[in-house]
């Protein structure tokens, strides 16, 4: 069986114990389960631990999750930190996800939607609570791009993709936008591949990331 370690980062200790002892019922894949209070206990874990996956609780104290994150990230680039978070934090989206974060996952998510967002990320994807996502979606502005400012899609993907955040499906953005669902799923198709995603949670994030939607 295919192990790995994990690392739950959280101030709160009945959340971690709680979480670690569904882990051991649920998750056999899990080797060996660490955890830290705050972010600078973890970081002075981690050389030792070198845990695969993180679970970063975003408030703490002594070192909030956004800067646990980009010290982590700055020993171990290719960690994997999934940020938990809970409504009212989108403040802190554009914040993490600048930051190096895979996804986002609710606090009270059940442990299939966790297990869910842990096999997905180690499997280099991105995920976003569903929950998370659809208040995304409901609260997603467009932001202005700036004369001048260079991004890999084209104007009208960029449109698309939009669309797409606010989860539309491709006939629902073909009305919107005055175009063939045809060239709708063109579009679709090549932002995919040219923002290496494989869903509309990474979707989210890349647009999030690159400041084209405000949430």
């Amino acid at each position: 069986m295919d192990t790995f370690n994990i690392t739950i980062v959280d101030d709160h200790t009945l959340f971690r114990d709680g979480l670690k002892l569904l882990f051991r019922r649920c998750y056999k894949s899990i080797d060996k389960i660490y955890e830290a209070s705050n972010g600078v206990e973890f970081l002075e874990q981690i050389q030792e631990n070198k845990p695969d996956i993180v679970l970063m609780d975003i408030d703490m104290p002594l070192l909030n999750g956004v800067e646990a994150t980009q010290k982590a990230l700055e020993i171990y680039p290719d960690l994997k930190i999934i940020a938990l978070t809970m409504f009212g934090d989108e403040v802190y989206y554009y914040k993490m996800i600048d930051a190096g974060v895979k996804g986002f996952l609710l606090k009270d998510s059940d442990i299939n939607e966790v297990i869910n967002a842990i096999e997905t990320i180690r499997n280099n994807g991105n995920y976003f609570s569903e929950d998370l996502l659809c208040s995304v979606i409901r609260n997603i502005r467009t932001k202005k791009i700036a004369n001048g400012q260079a991004f890999v899609l084209s104007e009208r993907e960029i449109e698309v993709l939009r669309e797409i955040c606010k989860g539309y499906s491709n006939q629902e953005i073909a009305d919107e936008l005055n175009i063939s669902k045809r060239t709708v799923d063109k579009h679709r198709a090549n932002i995919l591949e040219k923002t290496g995603s494989n869903n509309t949670a990474s979707l989210v994030i890349y647009a999030i990331k690159n400041k084209l939607i405000e949430i």
